[in-house]
């Protein structure tokens, strides 16, 4: 219930297909069209690009079966910011919701309009600063230089759908549960589709797919590393799974659907993504990919020439348009939730009172969403968030534990299957992913956990305000 306004209470309106066709949905944005090529370059071998993608998604999986179970615990709006304050209390689930704000939700807004804008320069060269400008930057420890205004035309658009999807959910424009299946299923169907064409008409070689196993020296002699950082990639374009339980309130009989959503979903975009990894490297050596950050349009361009590099950069565009609208709409949910906690800033738990929408919340959140689109380019910006968003994986995931201890007795749907073992191998494998990141990838690592503490200092003056 949404207090001060006798409109506003949740409603239970998404059934089973909108819940999985919204994990699906906000999974599928502009991961799968972009990351292939950043994958490829640090692998240079299709089979490991495609181990990973198969990996990724089943280290994804055992994430989802483990909120499943949790949210047939706790099937209450805000998701794992609810969570986490049932497992470990406040001071976690505020460093959580400040982390979605901070960086990993946001963060993710940034990234996916990036993509946007990316393929919208397919058609439009955007015109760029002069070196002055683009030389202008600022240092930030243990971070290093941040250029805010290279590529200013690609940031430039991004900005403006960010700012424009947040005015459109500020005035209660929003997609609704048949409008995001349909969508996600126009977004499938593109990709089985252009699948399809690939395989059949690509002219390609099995060749490009398997080649023995042979990995160049700089790989070899630094596997773990790369395919941590592979990973990493392949981890991004699965994110976004657990946006559904940011909206449980409003799904039917959420304690069954949002379990049945998380996975299903999931399973769905495993394969879908292993199937358009297959196309792309069944045309495209390793190598071209490796070269190739639209990834998708130059496969198309192998069978339409440059027409099919238009019909896909069209079919991104209507695809992120939709995830970003999504996660912007799902996000402002959460520091909503941390509001009416009394954990942040009383005005974000306002309510417009002609809009019935978390208007405040809104706004901060398009306003910090935009900034972080300045902070770096679109593998840059995603590092940030994969980092941060895995910290908290690791912590949810431990959480099963927590709860079986404290709430064994309570009702649930679903449990999750390999107990103790898969928990545990999720847990594990989080902590090691932290730690190649941080040795691989420090720069991008510390910026993560950089925008988590800054937090800290606000969450004590809530806390003594409130006592």
């Amino acid at each position: 219930m949404i207090k001060g306004n006798s409109k506003s209470e949740l409603v239970r309106g998404l059934g089973l297909i909108a819940a999985i066709m919204l994990v699906a949905g906000s999974m599928i944005g502009s991961g799968i069209f972009r990351k292939p090529s950043s994958i490829a370059e640090q692998l240079m071998s299709p089979e490991l690009m495609i181990l990973v993608w198969v990996g990724a998604g089943l280290i994804t999986l055992i994430g989802a079966a483990i909120n499943a179970e949790i949210s047939s615990i706790l099937p209450s709006t805000g998701g794992q910011f609810i969570y986490f304050k049932e497992m470990y209390g406040k001071f976690t689930a505020y460093l959580y919701g400040w982390s979605v704000l901070a960086v990993i939700q946001t963060g993710s807004q940034a990234a996916i309009a990036y993509a946007f804008a990316e393929y919208v320069g397919y058609f439009i060269k955007f015109p760029e600063l002069p070196k002055f400008f683009t030389d202008m930057h600022f240092f930030l420890p243990a971070i290093g230089d941040i250029h805010p205004l290279v590529n200013f035309g690609t940031k430039l658009i991004a900005i403006l759908v960010i700012l424009f999807l947040t005015a459109v959910n500020y005035v209660g424009v929003v997609f609704g549960g048949g409008v995001q299946t349909f969508v996600t299923f126009v977004k499938i169907a593109t990709i089985l589709i252009l699948s399809f064409l690939l395989f059949f008409f690509g002219q390609g070689s099995l060749s490009n797919v398997y080649n023995n196993f042979a990995l160049e020296p700089q790989v070899s002699s630094n596997l773990i590393s790369m395919i941590g950082l592979a990973l990493a990639g392949a981890f991004w374009a699965y994110d976004g799974w657990n946006n559904l339980t940011f909206v449980s309130g409003e799904v039917k009989n959420a304690q069954k659907n949002v379990s049945l959503g998380l996975l299903f979903g999931t399973l769905i975009v495993i394969g879908v993504y292993v199937i358009i990894n297959l196309a792309y490297l069944y045309v495209m050596p390793i190598e071209e990919i490796a070269k190739s950050p639209l990834v998708a349009a130059s496969a198309a361009e192998k069978i339409f020439g440059s027409s099919g590099g238009s019909i896909v950069s069209i079919a991104v565009i209507i695809s992120t348009f939709g995830a970003l609208n999504g996660s912007i709409l799902a996000t402002a949910r959460v520091q909503y939730a941390m509001s009416e906690n009394k954990l942040f800033f009383k005005g974000l738990g306002k309510i417009h009172p002609k809009y019935n929408t978390p208007h405040v919340s809104l706004v901060v959140q398009g306003i910090w969403s935009s900034v972080l689109v300045l902070s770096g380019s679109f593998d840059t910006i995603t590092d940030y968030v994969i980092f941060a968003s895995w910290l908290f994986y690791m912590l949810g995931a431990y959480g099963v534990f927590v709860l079986r201890k404290k709430m064994g007795t309570s009702e649930r749907y679903y449990k999750v299957w390999g107990y103790p073992y898969t928990p545990m191998i999720f847990v594990i494998f989080s902590f090691l992913f932290l730690l190649n990141s941080i040795y691989a990838d420090t720069e991008n690592a510390m910026m993560g956990l950089m925008l988590i503490t800054i937090g800290l200092p606000f969450y004590f003056y809530w806390n003594k305000k409130e006592k």
